[in-house]
């Protein structure tokens, strides 16, 4: 990691006006990121030009009726720090390094469009790009760079699953908001005597499920990184049934899968898109009732997670991030995505960080306390 004074591009370079783009899924804190950007950026005496749904408003120019990219201001800006969402708006299809364009035979080419993004901020004059998002908005901006764009990332995703920072917004809101969830649950479910499973969102790693569930009480999590089998998890509730503990907690991330099994997928990963998880809660329950014999019920918390107000936690990681960016930009910082490294935000090269997932270290200690509290992984 390089340090906050340091630059990958050598001494700084002067800066009149900057461009800054939400890319991927939402999450809450994107408003203050581009709060924080848009502040500092013009205490600078920057100007900053905002651009729709990702790279939209480039590409689609005639989609906004001329409005794809626009001049922020202080008055855009104000009083959005609480609100969730993104005054930019956001898209996960699309990606620019391989768009989909249909051909006069029905047929679907990749195409390469990023030279179409590199030729826009150099006709209107625009010095560098904040690119808001996860890892595919990294690998864009990864190649944006290698065309001579001078780019900053920020890492988001509510599914904290990037490589070389300790935390990405919009991680600790989900969390909260699927703990205070499961919290509900364990009254009705204990009411009706029931199974109750839960499935969350994370993609491909564990994150949200396991500290949700650990802080909602769950008696059992299935996780991407812990292949289970059922008939453990089984046994959890036959032996929770057998203390007189007559209902059970099921937290499901929605890339967890059986030993020898297959993820659950319910849209298949098409020309310009990442296939669409989920489904596996629906899976178990209904596996769970045929092992159990009890009642049991699903619960899919899906893009709830996404959605509303972000936390204290989340507010705060966001305004830093924005705020670093800038800061980054200025010392003639480029090809770096901003990473939280408590105390500090360091710089990371985006080279470092795309294509590198995080999921959960199996002797992580999160983990080790949920053993240590006897909660079944299904392993």
């Amino acid at each position: 990691m390089k340090t906050p004074s340091s630059s990958s591009s050598g001494s700084p370079t002067k800066i009149r006006r900057i461009a800054i783009c939400t890319g991927g899924g939402d999450a809450p804190g994107l408003n203050a990121v581009i709060r924080a950007a848009v502040i500092s950026a013009m205490n600078r005496g920057w100007d900053v030009i905002g651009i729709r749904d990702g790279y939209g408003g480039i590409l689609f120019p005639e989609r906004y009726a001329g409005q794809g990219t626009f001049l922020l201001n202080r008055d855009m800006v104000r009083g959005i720090t609480h609100l969730g969402g993104t005054i930019l708006g956001t898209t996960n299809k699309g990606n620019p390094m391989c768009f989909p364009v249909k051909q006069p035979d029905g047929s679907i080419k990749e195409i390469d469009r990023t030279g179409e993004i590199v030729n826009y901020f150099s006709m209107h004059e625009i010095d560098a790009l904040i690119s808001i998002g996860g890892d595919g908005s990294l690998s864009i901006s990864h190649a944006l760079v290698k065309k001579g764009l001078k780019v900053v990332c920020v890492p988001k995703t509510i599914d904290n699953d990037l490589d070389k920072t300790v935390a990405t917004f919009g991680f600790d809101t989900a969390v909260t908001f699927a703990t205070e969830c499961i919290d509900r649950l364990h009254s009705t479910a204990e009411s009706h005597q029931r199974v109750m499973v839960v499935e969350l969102m994370g993609r491909y790693a564990g994150w949200i499920a396991l500290n949700a569930g650990i802080s909602g009480s769950a008696h059992a999590i299935l996780i991407p990184e812990v292949p289970y089998d059922l008939e453990k998890v089984a046994a959890k509730v036959i032996s929770r049934d057998s203390q007189g503990r007559h209902y059970t907690i099921v937290v499901v991330a929605e890339g967890a899968s059986p030993k020898d099994g297959h993820l659950s997928v319910k849209d298949q990963a098409i020309t310009g898109t990442a296939e669409r998880l989920g489904g596996v809660g629906e899976t178990v329950a209904n596996q769970l009732k045929e092992l159990t014999g009890k009642d049991v019920r699903c619960v899919v918390l899906g893009h709830l997670l996404r959605g509303g107000s972000p936390t204290a936690a989340d507010r705060l990681i966001s305004l830093r991030f924005g705020a670093a960016a800038v800061r980054a930009l200025d010392e003639g910082a480029s090809g770096i995505m901003v990473a939280l490294d408590p105390p500090t935000v360091r710089y990371v090269p985006i080279e470092e960080v795309a294509g590198h997932m995080r999921q959960v270290p199996l002797d992580c200690d999160t983990v080790n306390t949920a053993r240590d509290l006897g909660i079944s992984f299904g392993d």
